[in-house]
């Protein structure tokens, strides 16, 4: 998978989806096993960590609340990374940040997850 798919996926079917079953599914499908995920306040290894700490986050976020990519990933050498917009459809940004993945074998092994702003 293209770095780009990558982490766009990442965007969208994990950090975008509220149902846990499915956003496990997305996990486990583009995540290595004992992938880690590292926030600013909390980290977490593994695909049912990932999983229970992204509907955490999203538990804490109005229901039209999203994240959208601002530009495509770029990447190399094994580290891509996404800059992104979080905040309800067509409104105004809440926040904005920057997602580092280390990618091995065509999945995300970690990643690192910067805010530009410390509101979310």
């Amino acid at each position: 998978m293209h770095i780009d798919e990558l982490m766009q996926d990442n965007l969208d079917l994990v950090f975008g989806e509220r149902d846990a079953s499915r956003r496990l599914a997305a996990i486990r499908r583009i995540y290595d096993a004992d992938a880690e995920l590292h926030e600013p306040h909390r980290s977490a290894r593994g695909h049912q960590a990932i999983c229970d700490a992204v509907g955490d986050l999203l538990a804490h976020l109005p229901a039209d609340f999203g994240f959208t990519a601002i530009r495509p990933a770029s990447g190399h050498n094994g580290l891509g990374r996404l800059q992104w917009r979080a905040g309800p459809p067509g409104g105004p940004a809440a926040a904005t940040g920057v997602d580092v993945a280390h990618v091995e074998g065509g999945l995300i092994r970690a990643l690192h997850v910067f805010l530009d702003q410390d509101d979310i």
